[in-house]
């Protein structure tokens, strides 16, 4: 039974530039009829109005329930916290919940009305804490990704286009955006111009960015050169594919301003008083697991949140959208289940990452984790990589849960001494 089972609720349904709220009364019954509420000063005094007058009507206090909606809830969640109870509900609890009529019927007052009655009458998992300076960090590392992600797509559009009017090109730089490809294309994006410049000036250009002394630059005008040869006589000779590339080129600079500025940001953030000293502590614990770096330690905390909401490992898998789905049907039961992936997206990427760099080696030959690698090369065998990479990051979890439910950093030990250590803890109690 819910704990607001006997008090007087209040359902939100959350949209962009307005609300509909709905009141039950402490029997259950409708006591305010789903109304509309805009996103402005005046429409949320209203309805802290309509909710004291149900307080002071019933002498209780009321329970308020409310999706979780993207950014859409936040300035409302924010403005009643501090006054009432205010409850945030996943939005896959209520979707499971919205259909339980024949009649097919969706809309934001009936909605308004079924978060109530979720809340009143079902024992339902729900949030109630936010911080902001918290989901200001995780705003500016997903922020993060997405321009990363951004970038990398116009890297792949100037390599196309290259492809197309400059074929070669992608072979005489290792990479297409590095600083010294990028002065080279500002100033001759074509192969006319590389093979009209002057041989001087284009390889002082290459060495003043490079930085390599002029033995490498000649050899690298020596290939670009070549390249341009060749893409002079096959490549396509239209003017505006070369406006195109300029374009990319301009587009990809500035996105590398936005990810360096973002990334100064989240250093400022994380060194400042608005960032508790029990939440860094936590980024420091994830941080002394191999394989995790100090952007990505900083990811997976910002994500997770607070570690206190989550009783067992099995409750960050699943969070994290590693959990297996489950499709069983009478004497059917499937074996081809894959990862639900219904958590953070943005954690998930950042927990393959470490996943990856767990079971490499460093340019020395040691292994970044000894333990993990061993488990990927001995008991993945014959199963695909990312079978493998999905046990791995399941490990993982059990490592993150652990440093931050103990507040220990981590500690690099072999199964066998681990499996004993557990095994002697066991028995003391019961000597």
């Amino acid at each position: 039974m819910s704990k607001f089972f006997y008090r007087p609720t209040v359902g939100i349904d959350v949209s962009a530039d307005f609300s509909v709220a709905a009141i039950l009364a402490p029997n259950g019954e409708i006591y305010r009829k789903p109304f509309k509420i805009m996103h402005n000063r005046n429409g949320f005094d209203y309805l802290v109005d309509q909710i004291k007058k149900v307080e002071e009507e019933f002498s209780m206090k009321t329970a308020i329930f409310m999706e979780s909606t993207g950014v859409y809830h936040l300035t409302l969640f924010h403005f009643l916290k501090d006054t009432f109870e205010v409850c945030i509900l996943n939005p896959l609890i209520t979707n499971c919940n919205k259909n339980v009529d024949i009649r097919k019927v969706k809309n934001d007052k009936k909605d308004a009305l079924t978060i109530a009655t979720i809340g009143k009458f079902q024992d339902v998992k729900y949030s109630s804490n936010f911080d902001i300076e918290i989901y200001t960090l995780k705003s500016l590392c997903r922020d993060y990704y997405k321009f990363t992600d951004s970038k990398s797509t116009f890297t792949k559009k100037l390599s196309t286009d290259l492809r197309v009017i400059f074929p070669g090109y992608r072979s005489v730089f290792s990479s297409i955006t590095s600083k010294t490809s990028i002065a080279v294309l500002k100033k001759y994006s074509s192969a006319e111009a590389v093979l009209n410049a002057d041989r001087v000036e284009l390889i002082n250009l290459i060495s003043s960015n490079s930085r390599k002394g002029l033995v490498y630059s000649e050899k690298i005008y020596k290939k670009l050169y070549a390249a341009a040869e060749e893409a002079a006589y096959i490549g396509l000779k239209s003017p505006s594919l070369f406006v195109k590339v300029i374009n990319t080129i301009a587009i990809i600079e500035s996105l590398e301003i936005q990810i360096r500025n973002l990334l100064a940001e989240i250093h400022i953030l994380m060194r400042s008083n608005r960032i508790s000293d029990e939440f860094k502590k936590n980024v420091q614990l994830l941080y002394s697991i191999p394989g995790v770096g100090d952007l990505t330690s900083i990811t997976i905390m910002s994500e997770i949140g607070n570690i206190k909401g989550f009783v067992k490992p099995k409750h960050l898998v699943a969070y994290f959208g590693l959990d297996p789905s489950v499709s069983q049907s009478g004497k059917f039961n499937s074996n081809k289940n894959v990862m639900s992936k219904r958590g953070t997206r943005i954690g998930r990427r950042a927990l393959y990452v470490v996943a990856l760099a767990s079971v490499r080696k460093s340019r020395n030959g040691e292994p970044i984790n000894k333990v993990l690698l061993n488990f990927y090369a001995e008991n993945m065998k014959g199963k695909s990589k990312k079978v493998g990479l999905v046990a791995i990051m399941h490990k993982l979890i059990n490592y993150i849960f652990s440093v931050l439910k103990n507040q220990k950093e981590y500690e690099l030990r072999d199964p066998k001494i681990h499996t004993k250590m557990y095994l002697n803890k066991q028995s003391k109690p019961a000597a």
